[in-house]
């Protein structure tokens, strides 16, 4: 008789993902600066640590909400309580206006539509729960965040089939990949429930344009199916083209009042904006009422404390210090991302064009032994236990091309990273000496060779030698 469930014991969480096996060698040799100088740099991390400092000295200079104190007198008993799983309406109130200005007051937000969750991961997984059954598909464009494989399907039985996206237009996604992907989920009996797209995507560090967006809106008009927009890269756009939100999109095509309009869902967090993963902050935003009711119960599981909400309800609610936190956060972004491409570019390594996010998409396709999936995953193991990377290989995000990597640069100090440049820039380095080495010892031989056959043949004077 069995004593566990199916759950327990299948093997489908994804935790074998090369994107899973990277952290668990960093965490057995991890690098630490005096205490582990040659252990693994941890680059496979989509952490924001540049903007600490901005929220220490808020906290410094905020010790009532730090010290859960209102007007000087503790609230402490009144937060350990228990409190309505609906949220905080000041926390509510303060997380919407927050969204409203990373895009730039062009969209607003009804805190009433807002379900609050334990971070994003759970966010998505609620709002597939409420949006599709066990056997039932979403479409998502590839290259994928790894964690989806987990987060979407593990325990809500749903399948991921993907939308099929290319370097030779810098993955951009297309109407023919959408309707390819679409017809593949038919062809293995999947009904289609939807599309979800990361903007800014989680591994490209790129915004999608207008035409993407209006396409997938299209797209899921034609379908009669649901569109989830995770954008919790929304404000780490450092650089043109800015971010367009899905609702900014809807809002310029009057859909409103539409049956499209509750089909469209909006997932965020304050984990990469805010450099907060730790406190677990995530929302759902929808149009639809049952959604918002059926995850507000489901939320339930999975709470956002009552400290944290009061805490980031005063912070948030400092307009001089989110407009100063937004604009400088993005100001250093850029220029840690900047100092990552022109390092791999001395390398003579090259990234796909990108303008938000916490990572680079590195293309190393030039570094393969073959153009495989194979080779790619020797590379990969040889940036881990060689050169002390932990970097993340295109194919645990599902990219369609071997050699491509996510590279992130956010999570360390700016000594980490010139050190970590440094030692992939020695490998390259290594690569091409030991490549030239090689082939000027081939020539070399091949040259002796044909010697050696120019004597033997002018030795037998045009007769064949004894075999023996």
């Amino acid at each position: 008789m069995k004593l566990l469930s199916r759950k327990a014991t299948c093997n489908t969480h994804g935790q074998d993902s090369s994107y899973f096996l990277g952290w668990e060698e960093y965490e057995k040799h991890p690098y630490d600066e005096v205490q582990n100088p040659s252990g693994i740099i941890q680059m496979g991390l989509a952490e924001n640590q540049l903007s600490f400092d901005l929220l220490e000295s808020w906290l410094a200079n905020n010790q009532d909400a730090a010290s859960f104190k209102r007007d000087g007198e503790s609230i402490f008993r009144e937060l350990a309580l228990f409190q309505d799983y609906h949220g905080l309406p000041a926390f509510k109130n303060a997380l919407v206006e927050f969204m409203a200005e990373i895009r730039e007051n062009k969209v607003s937000f009804d805190p009433k539509k807002l379900v609050l969750s334990a971070g994003a991961t759970s966010a998505n997984e609620m709002l597939i729960f409420c949006l599709a059954e066990p056997g039932e598909a979403f479409l998502l464009p590839t290259p994928y965040y790894p964690g989806f494989d987990r987060d979407l399907k593990w325990r809500t039985g749903v399948e991921i089939v993907p939308i099929q996206c290319t370097s030779s237009n810098g993955f951009q996604i297309t109407e023919s990949a959408l309707e390819e992907a679409y017809q593949q989920a038919q062809k293995l009996n999947l009904k289609v429930k939807g599309v979800l797209v990361t903007n800014p995507s989680n591994p490209l560090g790129t915004t999608l344009s207008r035409r993407e967006l209006n396409l997938l809106v299209n797209f899921i008009t034609a379908k009669g199916i649901h569109l989830i927009s995770d954008e919790i890269y929304s404000g780490t756009v450092f650089s043109s083209p800015g971010f367009v939100s899905i609702m900014e999109v809807l809002k310029e095509r009057n859909c409103r009042n539409t049956e499209v309009w509750n089909r469209v869902h909006i997932v965020y967090s304050l984990s990469k904006d805010l450099g907060l993963p730790g406190f677990r902050v995530g929302a759902i935003y929808s149009n639809d009422d049952t959604v918002v009711a059926a995850a507000t119960k489901m939320s339930s599981f999975g709470l956002v404390s009552s400290q944290t909400q009061y805490l980031l309800s005063a912070m948030l609610s400092d307009k001089i210090f989110t407009k100063n936190y937004i604009s400088e956060n993005q100001k250093r972004l850029k220029q840690r991302h900047e100092m990552l491409i022109s390092g791999l570019k001395t390398a003579g390594i090259g990234c796909l064009k990108s303008n938000a996010g916490l990572f680079c998409w590195v293309d190393m396709r030039h570094l393969l032994s073959s153009k495989t999936f194979e080779a790619e995953m020797e590379l990969w193991k040889k940036i881990v236990y060689d050169v002390g990377l932990n970097i993340s290989p295109g194919s645990s995000c599902h990219c369609t091309e071997p050699g491509w990597f996510r590279v992130c640069f956010a999570n360390m100090t700016e000594d980490t990273l010139n050190l970590a440049i440094q030692r992939i820039k020695f490998f390259v380095d290594s690569i091409t000496t030991n490549n030239n080495q090689s082939h000027h010892k081939s020539n070399k031989n091949s040259r002796r060779k044909s010697i050696t056959k120019w004597v033997f043949r002018l030795s037998f004077d045009g007769r064949e030698p004894d075999e023996r």
